[in-house]
C-alpha cells in the first residue's frame, strides 16, 4: 500500500464509510474502484480527488500533494526500471 493507498484508507475508516459507500457516493458502479486505489493498484481520477476530500473531510490541497507526490514515486519507480534493462 502506498502513502496515497494508506490516507485514504483511514481518512474512509475515520468518517465510518465502507468502500462500497465511498464508490456509490462518487458514481462508481463498484467498491473495487476504490479498493484498487487503497491497495495501490490504481489511482482516483484528478477530477474526483475534491469529491474525495468532501467525503473524507479533509482539505483538498493536502489530497493532491499527497497524490502527487504519489504519482511522482511511482513515474520514477517506472523510469528506473525501463532505464536500468539491459538490451
Amino acid at each position: 500500500m502506498n502513502s496515497l493507498g494508506k490516507l485514504l484508507k483511514d481518512k474512509r475508516e475515520k468518517v465510518g464509510f465502507s468502500q462500497a459507500e465511498v464508490s456509490k457516493k462518487l458514481g462508481y458502479s463498484s467498491p473495487q474502484f476504490v479498493s484498487n486505489w487503497e491497495r495501490g493498484l490504481s489511482t482516483p481520477p484528478v477530477v474526483s480527488l475534491r469529491a474525495i476530500a468532501q467525503l473524507y473531510k479533509i482539505s483538498p490541497d493536502n489530497l493532491f500533494q499527497v497524490y502527487l507526490k504519489s504519482t511522482l514515486k511511482q513515474i520514477e519507480a517506472d523510469l528506473r526500471k525501463k532505464f536500468s534493462k539491459r538490451r
